[in-house]
């Protein structure tokens, strides 16, 4: 991808969609492409986490000791919370199609935070929505069993 093509893309990217033009250019510069096969691990849970990842092209699945926890398609992100708090991954990532993702290192990440509230505030709404997506399904999970 030319980086007018990764600027175009981030831009339909809910957690960075906000961003004015010249943080994008900043953040589409600042990203690495990496490509992945079908079924091959991104990382393993426990490993260090010192990026991003923002899918722009394929799909990709957390898991858990075999259990798949979510697929993530086209313009999802993933691998944030490592680099936030700097603890070890809390589930395992593989291609589950040949992907192409864009790789934002926790330096670049913790720059974008400090200079744009806006993707912060996303960030923080979203992560809120995945904790209660997944409070529920424990909720409902224990109600099923009961």
């Amino acid at each position: 991808m030319i980086t007018v093509q990764r600027i175009l893309f981030l831009k339909n990217v809910p957690l960075f969609s906000t961003m004015p033009p010249d943080t994008l250019a900043w953040v589409a510069e600042a990203a690495d492409e990496v490509n992945y096969l079908a079924g091959q691990t991104i990382f393993e849970k426990g490993s260090l986490g010192d990026s991003m990842y923002v899918i722009a092209d394929g799909t990709v699945i957390i898991h858990d000791e075999g259990k798949t926890l979510v697929e993530l398609p086209r313009e999802a992100f993933f691998g944030e919370l490592s680099i936030l708090d700097g603890e070890t991954r809390s589930a395992s990532a593989k291609a589950k199609s040949d992907c192409l993702l864009l790789v934002i290192r926790q330096a670049s990440f913790h720059r974008i935070l400090s200079k744009q509230f806006d993707v912060t505030e996303s960030l923080l709404k979203i992560l809120v929505r995945r904790i209660r997506e997944q409070s529920a399904q424990i909720q409902n999970q224990n109600e099923n069993s009961n």
